[in-house]
């Protein structure tokens, strides 16, 4: 409980509001003493002022100390809270007419505060008490003459020793008694609206936690309810976002492992069938070396050979989408004519085409766009396309590469009539290793990168790769290639 944010919260709260309450009660009491010193000292402001002529006849030739204790016995009858001093011209004290049998404590007086009282400062003004050193009262003086002698002072100490007590039973008044059992109560209450807010703060946070906990575990459909606006509310939301990413970042990694463990799968197959055949193919050409017939051992080397490059290719586009697939490769956009590397690309695959019956065909615009991209990758793309066109095209098919000039771009199509694509199998075509017939040999129907590596080029260029197929009638592959910006530096 100690350990407790609420705990920790509560003690510092605690500590602060009782803290300011007792500050506050010490100013006020200490405001009260200084206003009741203000009120003493403004209501005896002229006491010493009109006691002057009452002394006065008893200090012409000595001190006639009976005489002015009998005055001063008079007066003290009507005010008993006052001492009386005489002092010199420096502050030594000439006389002592304070309390009966009490000794001073010192024998001069800071004449500081007397000349700011006769000049008409602002009270209350404190100064010395002979009765207790270190001890300021107020007080009011006046000029009198002793002896002769001008500059004297009389001076009065409003509130003696023996009233000092009287002071301290301040906080006994009922006023101020009062004053402070209504602070106490004002604490009091501060402090159990803030214990309840706190704990309703905290609470909070506890369900918080007791959601992160429980996240912690395994339970990761749990999420945080979010109630409010506040530091708190967005901190909930916070978590409720990174709760989304975790979960979307494993499912990444689960599909992640699971095209890993396809990868390995269908490359073992495909790397384990051409490395067999050319294995098969050279030992029965050393073990029959001598007898075989020139036709037949030629044919044994050329399927061996043949099998060797259908290795090499499949190696070079697995490490080729392998580096398309980290970012490795960083295209180089270039603003370049689109139909003309169409016509390009088309002309390359026309003996190929023109072997198995086909026609193939580029349909271009009137005007002739440039794109910005990288060339290379672009014609990888297009010959990709174009290859897997050709493969899955029947004798006297058809294969058009086409363009349109949109707005700010150029859309390229390659369409085919071929066999089409079934609806189920449209959303895995781009994925490796994937094949729609599943009955053809690899030979036959080809590794299944191309499709990979040419939607992870235009994704490289932050484009798209489409596909619209019909069983029966033919597929058709659509990307777009940004037009150039006339007058921008690419």
């Amino acid at each position: 409980m100690l350990n407790s944010f609420y705990a920790k919260l509560s003690a510092l709260f605690l500590v602060l509001i009782v803290g300011l309450g007792v500050l506050l009660a010490t100013f006020g009491v200490r405001a009260a003493r200084q206003y009741a010193d203000e009120v003493e000292q403004k209501l005896n402001r002229t006491l010493a002022e009109e006691m002057v002529p009452r002394f006065e006849p008893y200090l012409r030739d000595s001190i006639d100390t009976a005489a002015i204790e009998a005055t001063i016995q008079d007066m003290t009858g009507i005010n008993r809270r006052i001492e009386i001093y005489l002092l010199e011209r420096d502050g030594d004290l000439k006389a002592s007419f304070a309390v009966p049998d009490t000794e001073l404590e010192q024998r001069r007086v800071d004449l500081g505060p007397v000349h700011r009282f006769m000049e008409g400062d602002d009270l209350p003004i404190l100064g010395d008490d002979p009765m207790a050193v270190g001890t300021k009262r107020p007080f009011s003086a006046a000029h009198i003459e002793i002896m002769g002698r001008t500059g004297c002072y009389l001076y009065v100490i409003l509130g003696s020793e023996q009233y000092a007590s009287v002071a301290s039973m301040v906080g006994e008044s009922y006023i101020l008694q009062t004053a402070l059992w209504g602070l106490g109560l004002i604490v009091l209450i501060a402090a159990g609206v803030g214990l309840l807010l706190f704990r309703r703060l905290t609470q909070r946070l506890r369900g918080m936690q007791a959601v992160v906990a429980d996240f912690e575990q395994g339970d990761f459909e749990r999420r945080v309810e979010v109630a409010s606006r506040d530091e708190i509310g967005r901190l909930g939301e916070c978590f409720n976002r990174m709760a989304d990413n975790l979960e979307d970042t494993m499912e990444e990694l689960r599909q992640a492992d699971r095209m890993r463990r396809e990868l390995v799968a269908n490359v073992s197959h495909d790397l384990r069938s051409p490395i067999a055949s050319i294995q098969g193919y050279l030992e029965t050409v050393s073990m029959k070396d001598g007898t075989l017939e020139p036709e037949e051992r030629q044919r044994y080397i050329t399927t061996a050979l043949q099998n060797a490059k259908r290795l090499n290719t499949l190696v070079s586009e697995l490490f080729e989408l392998s580096k398309l697939e980290t970012k490795q490769v960083d295209p180089t956009i270039e603003p370049f004519p689109i139909a003309e590397l169409v016509q390009d690309v088309v002309m390359q695959y026309e003996p190929r085409a023109e072997e198995q019956g086909i026609d193939v065909q580029a349909e271009l615009p009137e005007h002739h766009a440039r794109v910005e991209a990288d060339i290379g990758l672009v014609e990888r793309v297009l010959s990709n396309l174009i290859d897997n066109a050709i493969h899955y095209t029947p004798d006297g098919g058809e294969v058009r590469v086409r363009l349109d000039n949109e707005r700010d771009e150029v859309c390229v199509e390659v369409s085919d009539t071929g066999p089409g694509i079934p609806e189920d199998d449209l959303p895995h075509i781009f994925e490796r290793f994937y094949r729609v017939d599943k009955s053809r040999d690899r030979d036959k129907g080809g590794a299944g990168l191309g499709l990979a590596i040419a939607k992870t080029i235009l994704e490289l260029h932050e484009q798209t790769l489409e596909v619209e197929s019909t069983v029966g009638k033919g597929t058709t592959f659509r990307f777009r290639l940004p037009v150039e910006r006339v007058g921008e530096t690419v």
